[in-house]
C-alpha cells in the first residue's frame, strides 16, 4: 500500500501529464539550450561548438514546440502562409474543437510556464552578456530571443483566437447569449 501523497490535479508533476513523453521532450529541448549556453565553456573551449550546438537545440525546440508539443499538450498550432499571387504573408491559427480534446491542466501549466519563462531567461542572459562585456555571445542570444519570442507570441495569439472562437461558437450554438442579446436589442426598439 502506497502511503505517499498523490499530487493534486493541475500541479507541476509530469506524472499527471496526459502526454508525459511529449512533455518531457518539450521540457528537455527548452532546458538543454540554456544549459549548453550556460555551462558549455566548462566542457570545451570552443565558442563555435557551443554556438552550433545551442543553435541546433534552439531550432529543434522551435520545431518541436510549434508542430508537436503545442498540438498535443494544449491543442494549439500555428503557421505562416504566403499568398503566391500577392506575396503577402499571414499567420494561421488552429485549435482543437472544444468537444474533441480535453486539455490536461498539468500539461497546460507546464506548457505556458515554459513558453513564457524561456524568453525571460534569454533576456536576462542578454543583459548579463552586455554588462560583462562579452559581446561575442550577443548574436546567439539574439537568435534565441527571436525564436522563443516568435513561438511565445504565436501561441499567445493562437490561444486568444481559440478562446474567441470557442466563445462565439458556444454563443451561437446554444442560442442563450446570442438570443438574449437579440431579445434585448429588439426590445429596446419597441420601448417608448
Amino acid at each position: 500500500m502506497d502511503l505517499s501523497p498523490q499530487p493534486a490535479p493541475g500541479s507541476l508533476s509530469w506524472r499527471l501529464s496526459s502526454h508525459p513523453i511529449t512533455l518531457l521532450t518539450f521540457l528537455s529541448f527548452r532546458i538543454s539550450s540554456l544549459l549548453v549556453y550556460l555551462f558549455g565553456m566548462l566542457f570545451t573551449d570552443s565558442l563555435v561548438m557551443i554556438f552550433i550546438i545551442t543553435i541546433l537545440l534552439l531550432a529543434s525546440d522551435f520545431y518541436y514546440l510549434k508542430n508537436i508539443a503545442g498540438r498535443r499538450l494544449v491543442g494549439l498550432r500555428w503557421w505562416n502562409e504566403v499568398d503566391p499571387n500577392t506575396g503577402d504573408s499571414h499567420w494561421v491559427f488552429e485549435s482543437s474543437e472544444p468537444g474533441t480534446k480535453v486539455v490536461n491542466s498539468t500539461d497546460s501549466r507546464f506548457f505556458w510556464l515554459a513558453i513564457y519563462a524561456q524568453p525571460l531567461l534569454w533576456i536576462l542572459l542578454a543583459v548579463v552578456a552586455l554588462f560583462s562585456l562579452k559581446f561575442i555571445w550577443l548574436p546567439l542570444v539574439v537568435i534565441a530571443l527571436v525564436l522563443t519570442i516568435t513561438n511565445t507570441l504565436a501561441f499567445s495569439r493562437c490561444d486568444k483566437f481559440s478562446q474567441a472562437s470557442n466563445l462565439a461558437g458556444s454563443a451561437l450554438s446554444s442560442g442563450n447569449l446570442a438570443g438574449s442579446i437579440a431579445t434585448n436589442m429588439v426590445g429596446r426598439f419597441f420601448r417608448s
